[in-house]
């Protein structure tokens, strides 16, 4: 028999396939949206000497490359990261319930925070195997210098497939994006769970559909931004990792070697302050787009008491 959420909403087939496409609409969409950031941020983590600071950053990519330099890499953001939304959001419903049953009722009200880790962490790691080749793609893209790598979808996949050797196409970042990935949606998860959790409990105390759809999606909005700051500290380092390994000075250098040589103060704190802005943006507006979603199609908010 399918789970039945709050509100009394059947968490079947169609309940997991429609959150599967707000999570596709969730990361698709806003992790484009910033492709200037995100180029300006990994230029930033690859380059440190060169790219300063986000304004100094975008203002030296604009002066040589152009504008539409700072769009670099939009195309396989947008596809590495539907797909990555898809099973982050979607698998999240799915294994959050799987453990839910799996623990029993008393055991996983007592213990609600492992089961949010526990369903994230499970999503994130097949979510990663989604978004690794794109994520690599975009990378490379993204910190090439100008004119020495190609910048549209088809002929950048080439060229990565054709250098495999070198460039460990398709899934070389797998591991590093592991270490990224999963830390960061862990948090991302519990800390919105518990924020929605503490908005209900002590700012909102009547009962949760006693309040507007504007009123809870605002709390959405709030939780996710507050989560996607913790996210963004946590799971930095490993996205510096992510970055340098697309630096032609890298080449064939183990995870390792590379977090070696560049020492764990640089990579947990170059491009830091434009992660945060990034990611505090982005997780609000990846919560609120996914519980908009949800919400239009008669399935609620994500959270509660």
């Amino acid at each position: 028999m399918a789970p039945v959420g709050p509100g009394g909403v059947v968490h079947d087939t169609s309940y997991y396939a429609k959150c599967l496409f707000g999570g596709i609409l969730a990361c698709g969409l806003t992790h484009t949206v910033i492709t200037p950031l995100d180029v300006t941020k990994c230029n930033m983590q690859v380059n440190p000497q060169k790219y300063k600071g986000l304004g100094q950053g975008l203002k030296t990519i604009i002066a040589e490359e152009g504008s539409a330099a700072l769009w670099k890499g939009w195309a396989p953001t947008l596809i590495g990261y539907s797909a990555q939304g898809a099973f982050k959001y979607g698998l999240y419903e799915v294994f959050k319930d799987f453990y839910t049953n799996l623990a029993g009722p008393e055991i996983a009200t007592n213990y609600k925070g492992l089961i949010w880790c526990a369903g994230s962490a499970s999503a994130e790691f097949f979510a990663d195997i989604a978004l690794c080749p794109m994520e690599m793609v975009k990378v490379k893209v993204q910190t090439s210098p100008a004119g020495t790598f190609p910048t549209s979808l088809g002929p950048a996949i080439a060229a990565m497939n054709a250098d495999r050797a070198v460039t460990r196409f398709p899934f070389g970042s797998l591991t590093p994006l592991w270490s990224r990935q999963i830390p960061y949606t862990v948090a991302k998860f519990y800390f919105f769970e518990k924020a929605v959790q503490f908005f209900y409990t002590n700012v909102f105390t009547k009962p949760k559909n006693e309040y507007s759809k504007a009123t809870q999606l605002g709390i959405t909005f709030a939780s996710g931004y507050s989560a996607g700051i913790i996210c963004a500290i946590v799971s930095h380092p490993a996205d510096s990792l992510v970055s340098l390994m697309s630096k032609p000075a890298n080449k064939g250098k183990s995870v390792g070697t590379i977090a070696s040589e560049t020492g764990i103060a640089t990579l947990a704190t170059k491009g830091l302050g434009t992660r945060v802005l990034m990611i505090g943006t982005l997780t609000g507006l990846q919560w609120w787009i996914y519980d908009s979603f949800k919400s239009a199609m008669g399935l609620g908010t994500t959270g509660g008491k």
